[in-house]
């Protein structure tokens, strides 16, 4: 089920960048030869009027074929030339390789806006500026083969009580439960939690001091979690702010990873490929579908980012050629262009079969 929901978020985020592109190029009057989905291989297609539709073998992303937008003697000079976007003007080749950028930015916007709108859960700690109402105690993560996972707490549940044959815990937050958890060790604690809205159950269980992660406890992450919810316009306006403080955060990490690396101190532990989505999307999920709608919104900031950074293949990199060609006043050399970014798809494919084979040893 996970894998599942995890292809319909990035089926969407691929279709909506790549329809950023593709509608730019078509309102400039750029042809658009294939709009794909995956990466070949090519499975099957359709063709649509002048644009193939292709369902590609690898499911990790997408493209749209632009006429020109990989010069060559055909559509520098062909008969179709005029159509041709390495012909158009400069600011309306910038647009069309924005335009899959500001599309994520838009559909961030929008699910941050509909999260607002529905009730955003949130962690109290983390919405500074923001009234988060009826928080709550809540398991984030439980660790395997841990006293948690054995009684059947799961991601998502809310924790209401704790308590010890002699003793309560009256104020219900992280540290307080992490304290009275070590204070009790030795004794077997009873757990009152809800976990559908109405379905109350409690679990009986003793902590342990040989959890994986080397600490004494029961085996879960928690945070308080409650609802930031606003009326139609204002949750407009939130979405906005919080689409613009998450991407100025997502490229600030981005930066000092990139910097550390330079400097020979990068990890790359902290980079979560396909497989952790995989993952992650499923924990979102069982969290709720508006869990869900605010994860794919972080993760379609996080595609237009990455794909801001000037590196070849990437619209940042393209982009970044463009301005070298505005500034120089000629065009660069069609050979160089291809070859740059065909290197530069090369690397990043590397790079993610990197990341999934880090991945996959986690999980192992």
């Amino acid at each position: 089920m996970n894998i599942l929901i995890f292809f319909i978020v990035l089926l969407v985020l691929v279709i909506v960048h790549e329809c950023g592109h593709f509608f730019a190029a078509k309102k400039f009057g750029i042809r658009v030869d294939e709009f794909g989905f995956g990466f070949p291989p090519k499975l099957f297609g359709k063709k649509i009027g002048e644009t193939e539709y292709t369902f590609n073998l690898i499911p990790l992303g997408g493209f749209v074929k632009i006429f020109g937008e990989n010069p060559n003697e055909e559509n520098t000079s062909g008969p179709d030339s005029a159509r041709s976007m390495i012909n158009k003007p400069k600011w309306q080749q910038a647009i069309v390789l924005f335009g899959g950028v500001f599309a994520n930015f838009l559909l961030a916007w929008l699910l941050f806006s509909v999260g607002f709108m529905s009730g955003l859960p949130a962690s109290v700690g983390s919405m500074d500026g923001y009234e988060v109402k009826d928080a709550k105690l809540m398991v984030l993560s439980v660790l395997p083969d841990s006293p948690a996972q054995k009684a059947g707490l799961i991601s998502g549940d809310k924790i209401l009580k704790i308590s010890s044959k002699d003793a309560v815990l009256e104020e219900l937050n992280p540290e307080k439960l992490k304290e009275f958890i070590i204070s009790h060790s030795t004794e077997e604690l009873t757990i009152d939690y809800e976990r559908a809205i109405g379905e109350f159950s409690a679990v009986s269980l003793m902590p342990t001091s040989k959890l994986s992660n080397g600490s004494t406890g029961i085996g879960i992450s928690m945070d308080q979690v409650g609802i930031v919810q606003f009326s139609f316009f204002e949750a407009f306006w939130k979405g906005a702010q919080m689409t613009w403080h998450m991407a100025i955060g997502t490229a600030t990490g981005l930066f000092h990873l990139v910097v550390d690396g330079l400097q020979g101190n990068g990890d790359l532990s902290s980079i979560t490929g396909p497989v952790g989505m995989v993952s992650i999307v499923g924990q979102a999920y069982d969290f709720g579908i508006v869990y869900l709608l605010s994860f794919a919104a972080l993760i379609s900031i996080n595609l237009a980012i990455i794909n801001l950074v000037p590196f070849p293949a990437l619209d940042g990199g393209r982009l970044l050629f463009l301005l070298i060609e505005k500034i120089k006043g000629s065009r660069l050399s069609p050979s160089f262009s291809n070859v740059a970014n065909m290197v530069g798809f090369a690397l990043l494919i590397i790079l993610m079969l990197f990341v999934t084979y880090k991945d996959i040893t986690k999980l192992m």
